[in-house]
């Protein structure tokens, strides 16, 4: 029986804030989200010293494939002596910080600097 897998890649939208690269992620971050946002990421974190501010609010759900892109970020951004910057304010995302072991890892806030 074949089932047809199409779905959205999330939407992402970009702005500048003081500075620093807003990028503002929504849907689902999971393997084909990855597939679609790392070479995007990468082109955010290929340059000296980033700001990079990723805006997780409106991600409704996240696994393992979409941690490791935050941890290709993060290891992108401190390789470049940026700075990267989580906001997120889902439960279920904060315990998976902590259940993980990347609580303190990332620097992660309520809301937009």
């Amino acid at each position: 029986m074949s089932e047809n897998h199409t779905r959205a890649v999330p939407s992402v939208a970009q702005d500048m804030a003081d500075g620093a690269t807003v990028v503002a992620l929504h849907g689902d971050i999971d393997l084909l989200a990855v597939i679609a946002l790392v070479q995007r990421l990468d082109a955010l974190t290929a340059y000296p010293q980033p700001d990079l501010v990723l805006d997780l609010r409106s991600v409704a759900f996240i696994d393992c494939a979409g941690l490791g892109l935050l941890c290709r970020a993060r290891n992108r951004v401190l390789a470049r002596r940026g700075r990267l910057r989580l906001i997120a304010t889902s439960a279920g995302f904060l315990r998976m910080l902590r259940a993980t072991g990347l609580w303190g890892v990332f620097e992660v806030h309520p809301r937009l600097p």
